[in-house]
């Protein structure tokens, strides 16, 4: 078959795109990356396209819009009879626009289950939705043992203060309205109640305040709260790294931002890099024996983060989802702590930290789960698998 992907600004979705690229081109398919940044540079050029496009294209690939953003796209596909296979790496309430218009042939992928029932519920012109679990990529230099790892405890995420966060909800809603109070509410609801996904914080505020349940108006709130839930998951990531920090526990950081955290000044915090590419961050990660994650309010799924560390052989602590527990075990294969009781994070971290033997077995058994199950390969199967189902397409 031969497949389209795409170049952005994006530099992980870059890295993601390299990786699915790689996997077709491996299984004998023809590949073309659009560079959408660069599109009349020397090489993945705009022209180059139109010369793939000389014969049948069967498939675009493409993560959060990129590719299928506006019509000249759209139509090019539609004109190609190509199918859309469409990732979203975030909540789908950033990608309302092309959930509303999209190719004729499109097949969109969630990595949280509840994200999927979002989809079929207030965008039921999408016919193909379905789950898509994030993938680890394998790493190919020697392993280093547990005893010999450089860091106790890494954390790869970027940081911002909660409060600079909500910024851009003011350009949408005044602060003295009460559309504004509404949306405080809500993230007031889920920093207070973190079983719940975002569309039911949403649900639970607005029928408090006697507000309007219908399908558009709860589409109209959820599209206004991406500033909503960028502060919340700032919250719980500069909470969950304070705690441990103030605790004695040395932590390492690799991201933008984290000069502003309260703790940046500690002894026992230290800002490895600021802003540094996904593929960088693994050489750090591998010289982990933990690797925090935090789960970007995925309440029933993945994060790449979770699989990474455990392709590099290091012990993922993360805060769970339903996904989470249904396919991995506390203790076993994974470390969990609760948001909800941060104050026990320090002594989960402390006990894996000073039991080694566990911790190499529980290692080994998270890579050996997730080299089965969740890698790119994987993905490009449920890629192939989707487009010969819903469309034929083989």
């Amino acid at each position: 078959m031969r497949f389209v992907l795409f170049y952005e600004v994006t530099e992980s979705f870059n890295y993601f795109t390299d990786e699915i690229a790689k996997e077709l081109a491996r299984r004998g398919h023809d590949i073309f990356i659009l560079d959408l940044i660069h599109p009349t540079g020397p090489s993945h050029s705009t022209q180059e396209l139109m010369s793939f496009c000389e014969r049948k294209v069967d498939a675009v690939v493409c993560f959060n819009r990129v590719g299928i953003h506006d019509d000249n796209y759209i139509n090019l596909w539609n004109m190609m009879d190509a199918c859309a296979l469409h990732i979203l790496m975030d909540h789908p309430l950033w990608m309302h626009p092309s959930m509303e218009k999209h190719p004729n042939k499109y097949i969109q992928f969630c990595p949280d289950e509840e994200h999927v029932r979002y989809v079929k519920r207030y965008f039921p012109n999408v016919e193909h939705v379905e789950f898509l679990s994030h993938a680890g990529t394998f790493d190919d230099k020697p392993v280093i043992p547990y005893a010999d790892k450089k860091y106790d405890i890494v954390f790869s995420a970027s940081y911002f203060t909660p409060e600079n966060r909500l910024q851009p909800l003011e350009k949408i809603y005044p602060k003295d309205s009460p559309m504004y109070q509404i949306c405080l509410q809500i993230g007031e609801d889920q920093i207070a109640h973190t079983e719940k996904s975002l569309i039911q914080s949403a649900l639970d505020v607005l029928d408090a305040n006697n507000m309007p349940l219908s399908d558009n108006a709860v589409k109209t709130i959820m599209r206004s709260l991406s500033a909503v839930n960028w502060m919340v998951r700032m919250f719980y990531r500069g909470k969950a790294v304070q705690t441990l920090v103030d605790a004695g526990l040395p932590v390492h950081v690799l991201g933008k931002g984290w000069e502003n955290h309260p703790c940046a000044g500690a002894d026992n915090m230290h800002i490895l890099h600021g802003h540094i590419g996904l593929s960088d961050t693994f050489d750090y990660m591998k010289d982990a024996r933990i690797n925090l994650n935090v789960m970007p309010w995925f309440k029933e799924g993945t994060h790449d983060r979770i699989f990474n560390t455990m392709l590099r052989h290091s012990v993922c602590l993360t805060d769970s989802s339903t996904w989470i527990d249904s396919h991995f075990e506390d203790g076993k294969d994974i470390a969990l702590y609760d948001l909800k009781q941060l104050e026990k994070l320090p002594e989960i971290a402390d006990y894996w930290l000073n039991h080694p033997i566990k911790a190499q077995e529980l290692i080994e058994r998270a890579y050996e789960k997730t080299a089965a199950n969740y890698t790119w390969v994987n993905c490009v199967d449920s890629l192939l698998e989707s487009l010969e189902r819903c469309y034929h397409i083989r």
